[in-house]
């Protein structure tokens, strides 16, 4: 896990640019504080910061590559899972090595197979590869989008990074946001390609980029695809655990401290459960961390969308499995912290308002990270297996919009609510997701002699994989990696993926619950309360002290009457949620103040010029 940057400009000597790229480097320095290199030659510059997971003295990048005719150099983020395999293949093949590491492995993949190198990887990743006798550039994200890539061109060539902070350190990037850009941030859709700043892209997640004297072009080497399923029931959830098993055995590989994050979930339970064991049979026992808010448990009150708190299933599951297990208790004085807001905001470069889903992330990341380097997360199992309760709801499946959507704003809020009027007149939320909806159903293809429910349910999965679960990667991503610690999300694995996506909704549901085939597959190693218990999302702070504090921070703002927010922010929209006697309690009713404070911060932090027209 790393972070990445570059420049390729045809029309100049990089060499004589260093500051520039070193500049651009040093933004990655939070993904990777163990090492940093850069690599000029003419018309590339390459850097590279490292977080060391594998082959701790062997992995030092820029790495390099010398050929008959010249250099190929190679930046590397993130983990190959297969690299083995593929290191003994490239070995049978003539390829000598010099290192343990993963990142050498692609390298020498890249120069027996090109950039179908893609196909044979099995991980999360984006890589980038400056070829000096092709004198082009390659460009390579994972088929689910788990690694971050941004790209920016140039007149002459290309800028490209891990996050938009190294793109913008570089002075040919304009920090401009149009009307395209700001609606990203306010609906919980992530246009494919789409990177919010004027000019900026992102390498689309089963994509290769290659960028030579004649130009950019995109090549698809995966997608989500339909195909028959052929089995049954029983062989179904035996192939799940068979991948599952597989899939957990290649993710717990590390040379530094591992660990789980455990909400007390199915997802996650499932992967402790599966990790303890896996590693109990070498000997060692996992250790696993959840995330809870002073006196939630004690005082915890149900709603419609989390009926019941996480802490006792969590504790449950640690029990059960053996593991050393660590709560990570959060109070809301540090929650509401604007130091941290700042430090989320830097992190995803973005005012996401997200609020405490994000501040005790990153909180309970960076207590992680005192322990463990690698982390396994239960990230992606709803969209994989079926588990929001939109899967069940008829309005959601029937609704022409996306299907998380339609009870969003009930339980989430309007992070739109505080603009001014003739801002939301000009972003045009409703006509935007519409227009995103229709464009990401044309892209479903339909199983010949499928009913049209199980065609709807296919439809539903499709839009949870290639557009929601794109959100939450990015931020799981953001907030692990601005800690530096590597979070893996064994859910992704492509192969587990397709299968799963092409089994039919009478089977991903066939004892009328959520996630039926994964319950099923790991029944096994899972407490019985964890094997009953009603999905619950992760969790928000009940605390009203919290509310006090959001309100305190928006009264400040608006001390700054001349700030340049209020050219979004409605002073007197802001003004009514900050009253006292505002409701702010919930996560719904403070969404709009967020947002508020968010876009305050990101403008002081990121001075973007923004455009309405």
């Amino acid at each position: 896990m790393c972070g990445i940057t570059g420049w390729i400009s045809f029309d100049r000597d990089l060499r004589a640019e260093q500051d520039t790229v070193d500049a651009m480097t040093e933004t990655m320095d939070c993904r990777g504080p163990d090492d940093r290199g850069t690599w000029t030659g003419g018309p590339a510059a390459l850097g590279h910061r490292r977080l060391a997971i594998i082959d701790l003295p062997g992995g030092h990048q820029p790495m390099t590559a010398r050929t008959e005719r010249g250099s190929v150099v190679l930046v590397y983020s993130g983990e190959t899972y297969n690299f083995t395999e593929l290191r003994a293949e490239l070995a049978a093949r003539g390829h000598r090595f010099t290192t343990q590491s993963d990142t050498e492995v692609v390298l020498r993949g890249y120069l027996e197979w090109g950039e179908a190198v893609a196909d044979r990887l099995n991980g999360m990743y984006a890589f980038a590869i400056w070829d000096e006798p092709r004198q082009r550039l390659v460009m390579i994200r994972d088929r689910m989008g788990i690694k971050p890539f941004y790209y920016y061109e140039t007149p002459d060539g290309v800028l490209f990074g891990s996050e938009p902070k190294a793109i913008l350190a570089n002075p040919l990037a304009r920090r401009t946001v149009g009307l395209d850009g700001l609606r990203e941030l306010f609906v919980m859709v992530k246009t494919p390609g789409q990177a919010v700043w004027d000019g900026m892209k992102e390498v689309e997640p089963g994509t290769v980029v290659t960028v030579d004297r004649n130009g950019l072009r995109r090549h698809v080497y995966w997608s989500l695809e339909t195909r028959p399923h052929d089995d049954g029931r029983d062989a179904t959830v035996t192939h799940v655990r068979d991948l599952l098993d597989d899939i957990v055995r290649r993710q717990l590989v590390a040379d530094v401290p591992r660990c789980v994050l455990l909400s007390g979930g199915l997802d996650s339970s499932v992967l402790t459960a599966l990790a303890a064991r896996r590693l109990a049979a070498k000997g060692e026992r996992v250790r696993s961390f959840s995330v809870d808010f002073a006196g939630r448990t004690e005082n915890f009150i149900a709603d419609e969308l989390r009926p019941t708190p996480d802490s006792p299933y969590a504790h449950d599951v640690a029990r059960s499995a053996g593991t050393r297990h660590q709560d990570i208790v959060l109070d809301s004085h540090a929650l509401a912290d604007q130091e941290l807001r700042a430090k989320v905001i830097r992190a995803r470069d973005l005012p996401t308002g997200l609020g405490d889903l994000d501040s005790s992330l990153h909180l309970l990341f960076q207590a992680v990270r005192e322990h463990s380097t690698v982390a396994l997360s239960g990230e992606s199992a709803d969209e994989v297996f079926g588990g929001y309760r939109q899967f069940f709801d008829e309005e959601a499946r029937t609704a022409r919009t996306f299907p998380w959507l339609v009870h969003h704003k009930d339980h989430f809020g309007d992070g739109a609510a505080l603009l001014r009027p003739e801002v939301n007149a000009a972003l045009d939320l409703p006509s935007f997701v519409r227009d995103s909806y229709d464009t990401a159903v044309a892209g479903v293809q339909r199983l010949d002699g499928e009913s049209d429910f199980e065609y709807r349910m296919r439809v539903m999965s499709h839009l949870h994989l290639t557009r929601f679960v794109r959100v939450l990667l990015d931020r799981k991503d953001r907030a692990s990696m601005a800690v530096g610690l590597e979070v893996r999300v064994p859910f992704c694995d492509h192969r587990l993926v397709e299968y799963v996506y092409n089994a039919p909704w009478s089977l991903k549901s066939f004892d009328g619950r959520e996630k039926s085939l994964l319950r099923e597959a790991a029944a096994d190693v899972l407490p019985q309360s964890v094997y009953d218990r009603v999905k619950s999302p992760y969790p928000s702070t009940q605390d009203p002290k919290y509310a006090v504090a959001l309100q305190e921070h928006g009264k400040d703002l608006l001390a700054r009457g001349d700030h340049a927010v209020f050219e979004l922010v409605d002073r007197e929209r802001l003004l009514a949620a900050v009253r006292d006697d505002a409701p702010q309690t919930t996560q719904a009713a403070r969404t709009g103040l967020e947002h508020a404070l968010d876009l305050a911060l990101w403008i002081d932090m990121y001075g973007p010029g923004i455009t309405l027209a």
